[in-house]
């Protein structure tokens, strides 16, 4: 120890001083260091220090990941080293070194990064208070060290020896750390406290945590242990208990749990696989000790074994007639999809009857006509769930449904095998449990919300489920066994269609749901929702009494939705208002009118007409479909003094931004022939914006609004306020089909709009209109851009350009 401190009294603090940052390691005084050094200016600095006294500065980096650290990037503490050995490591650039660390110094200004880190440091002696207290202080921190050394397996026993041989306070804080496995923000505090007091309190306090840890750590294991020699002593006992039965000739008696589950296994009519696997489960079960590991693991296959409905199947209703009569009395309209529905309940009856003849083999592959995957595709709101619980009650079957929303684990679908802790089967087989039959019918829900990350994709998962070709032998990951499928109706839901995998949608028939119209949601209001209200609210049916009228101004004024699910709430929130003043004794029975709506819901959320009014160039109103059905979209435009840019906001997607420079490209095309002067977009700046910019928007179909409102702003001439229009537009000015188109007229009609310019080949798809839509609204088809200009601009005096180039 004397040797030490001679070595450090030798050694004096220079008032500049070259610093080698440290890497998840703090240097203290007293301790030889080996280190390796690799950075370029690590190894300069080393060799440096070679040339002169070999004294440098060891501070440690607060980012272990910094490659070449800055000053405020390393702490300001350190311990001042000389390095004593140097080995340059053959066909490499790094240097090992062994370094002796001296004393503690602190930096007070730092002078540069170039070739390596310098800075002007001070001396940080240590204080060391000689007192009763540091006597107490460093005997406890030696008895708790020595504590630690003999339940610690990894540190030698000798290490205890060595701590009664330091009486140097100052050089025993500084081994206990250095010895310690701290964390390298709390052995830099080790080192940055100024007294030599506060070093032991702070190793004390480590210390003691350190022993509690190891002492219950070496509890555990030896309970661990003598939970082990216990099993194994029973798991004897019980072998030799058997054998002075067999010597005995008495019959062993069988284990309970087994015979609990031989009885469930006979009862359950398992098919022959699954009755083998589960009797090979059964015989491990048997010879295996209850407290084994793998016991319960068994018990939870074979429970699940036996509870599957292998062979219970409901007996499906025959009579169309009544089976679509309760999809009537369930839901208004859609006939197109309930005739579909029709149609496959009567395929399904025809193929069972006439089956039964049948080759099992050719039932199999014959059944194209049940085997038909339906896949409801419509906003929300619309009845695409309520329609599978229609079908079931029609059939007479188990109704069972499972949200495909957010899904990214295949295990999900698949289960997760048995080897794995806590595995179960995926939630498929879990549904048909739940169901209590193996041919319910089985809704998945939110189709095209599957996602897909490193777990694997639920979507390939589900092909096989809806493959009427292979989900007769689908076999789930924990249960390893084929369970029938075939007899299941599987109908999925969808708000869209293009974010379904092709695979996937290849196995599925889409059936359309579109959005309802005002008098639709009428009939649906007072057929089924209103009455549902009622009773939600604890109301009777003689106690509140909508109007037409007041159902109709909330239809207009409180919703602008393709279902009916906003509907809904409106009515409730009507009727709980009702229900505080008949609770209140203030009425005993409540008319709703229209007056009674507004002082209920308060001021109007939506407009009955359309919700702006056209008054200036260069606006134009298109129709758009988004994921909760048909809207109107307005697209602005504007110019102002500049070189011919055109600029696009609204968060507009590629295809969108593409339409918006195909509009501007054709009217500059036509100025001639459009009455406008060339050279005014040379001189002009156009900026064209789609309103609601939080909203993502992208498609081609406002192609025709693009270039109606251009046009509008370069000619001067307004666009008609009641129109709205959708359509393609290509360079040539010819006008392309898009899709949704009822849903656009819809949403059209709901807005006020009072004429919609579509293209000539979706004249087709007028034939989808309710009868009061196409009554109540005109349709201009056109097949050029010039036919719809004619038709959308207002006329204005003056400037009849426009008209004339639309005829020329």
């Amino acid at each position: 120890m004397e040797h030490e401190k001679e070595k450090q009294g030798a050694v004096n603090l220079p008032r500049e001083l070259a610093i080698l940052p440290l890497r998840n390691t703090v240097a203290y005084p007293f301790m030889v260091i080996p280190l390796v050094v690799g950075i370029k200016r690590s190894v300069k600095l080393v060799e440096d220090a070679l040339q002169g006294d070999r004294i440098i500065g060891l501070v440690t980096m607060k980012d272990g990941n910094i490659e070449e650290p800055q000053p405020g990037e390393i702490y300001e503490v350190g311990t001042l080293a000389k390095i004593d050995r140097v080995l340059r490591a053959p066909n490499e650039n790094t240097l090992q070194i062994v370094v002796q660390g001296l004393e503690r110094f602190r930096v007070t200004q730092w002078i540069g990064s170039d070739p390596y880190l310098r800075a002007q440091v001070e001396s940080a002696s240590d204080i060391i208070e000689k007192d009763v207290e540091m006597d107490a202080l460093e005997r406890s921190l030696r008895e708790l060290a020595q504590e630690v050394i003999h339940l610690s397996p990894n540190l030698p026993k000798e290490a205890a020896a060595l701590l009664n041989q330091v009486h140097d306070p100052q050089y025993l804080g500084y081994l206990v750390a250095g010895n310690l496995r701290l964390e390298v923000a709390e052995g830099q505090l080790v080192l940055e406290l100024d007294r030599v007091k506060e070093k032991f309190r702070h190793l004390i306090a480590y210390l003691a945590r350190e022993r509690d840890i190891l002492s219950l750590g070496k509890k555990i294991k030896n309970d661990a242990q003598e939970e082990m020699d216990k099993a194994q002593r029973d798991y004897y006992l019980r072998q030799q208990l058997k054998a002075i039965r067999k010597e005995l000739g008495e019959d062993e008696a069988p284990e309970s749990p087994a015979n609990e589950y031989r009885e469930k296994i006979d009862k359950a009519g398992l098919p022959e696989e699954a009755e083998k696997e589960a009797l090979r489960e059964l015989k491990r079960l048997s010879t295996m000790s209850p407290h084994s590991a793998e016991y319960p693991v068994i018990q939870t296959y074979l429970d699940w074994l036996c509870d599957l409905p292998w062979n219970e199947v409901s007996v499906d209703e025959t009579d169309i007639t009544g089976a679509r009569r309760v999809l009537d009395d369930d839901h208004y309209d859609l006939e197109e999809v309930k005739d579909r529905i029709i149609e496959y309940l009567a395929v399904h009856q025809l193929v069972k009857e006439r089956g039964a003849g049948f080759d099992a083999a050719e039932g199999k592959e014959g059944s194209d006509g049940t085997g038909v995957i339906l896949c409801f595709a419509g906003p929300p709101g619309v009845g695409k769930t309520s329609l599978g619980q229609s079908i079931a009650r029609a059939l007479g079957r188990k109704f069972t449904r499972m949200s495909l929303g957010g899904m990214r684990d295949e295990a999900e679908i698949r289960g997760h095998r048995r080897t794995y802790i806590g595995a179960m089967p995926g939630r498929i087989i879990q549904a048909i449990k739940r169901a209590g039959t193996r041919n319910p019918v089985f809704m998945l829900d939110e189709v095209d919300k599957i996602g897909t990350d490193w777990r694997g994709d639920p979507s390939s998962a589900l092909l096989e489920v809806l493959d009427p070709a292979q989900n007769h032998a689908f076999r789930d990951h924990y249960l390893d066994l084929d369970f029938d499928l075939s007899d299941v109706i599987f109908i999925t839901t969808a708000n869209q269609l293009e974010t379904i995998p092709g695979p996937l949608r290849d196995r599925m028939e889409i059936l359309h749901l579109d959005g309802y119209t005002e008098y639709e949601k009428l009939h649906i209001a007072k057929r089924h929702l209103v009455d549902r209200q009622l009773r939600a609210n604890g109301l009777r049916l003689e106690e509140v009494t909508f109007t037409d009228e007041a159902l109709l101004k909330i239809i207009q004024d409180y919703t602008r939705e393709a279902g009916v699910r906003n509907l809904e709430r409106q009515i409730g929130g009507v009727c709980r208002k009702a229900v505080v003043r008949i609770a209140g004794r203030e009425a005993d029975h409540i008319t709703i009118t229209p007056e009674i709506v507004r002082q209920y819901l308060k001021k109007e959320k939506f407009d009955s007409e359309t919700s702006e009014i056209i008054e200036i160039p260069g606006i134009a109103t298109g129709l758009a479909v988004t994921a909760v059905g048909g809207d109107i979209l307005f697209i602005e435009a504007t110019q102002m003094r500049g070189k011919g840019q055109l600029t696009l906001t609204g968060q507009l997607g590629d295809v969108m931004r593409e339409s918006a420079q195909i509009a501007h490209s054709f009217v500059r095309s036509k100025a001639d022939r459009l009455g406008i002067a060339p050279e005014l977009f040379e001189q002009t700046d156009v900026h064209v914006h789609v309103p609601a910019g939080a909203i993502p928007k992208d498609g081609p179909s406002a192609g025709v609004a693009m270039v109606m409102a251009m046009a509008s702003l370069f000619s001067g001439r307004s666009v008609r306020g009641d129109v709205g229009m959708t359509g393609e537009v290509t360079l040539r000015g010819r006008v392309m089909p898009v899709g949704g188109v009822k849903m656009k007229v819809l949403a059209a009609h709901r807005a006020g709009l009072k004429t919609v310019i579509l293209p000539k080949r979706n004249e087709r798809d007028l034939e989808e209109l309710p009868d009061e839509v196409r009554k109540a609204m005109r349709f201009v088809l056109v097949e050029r851009i010039d036919e719809a200009l004619s038709v959308g601009l207002e006329p204005a005096e003056g400037a009849g350009e426009v008209q004339r180039a639309a005829h020329a």
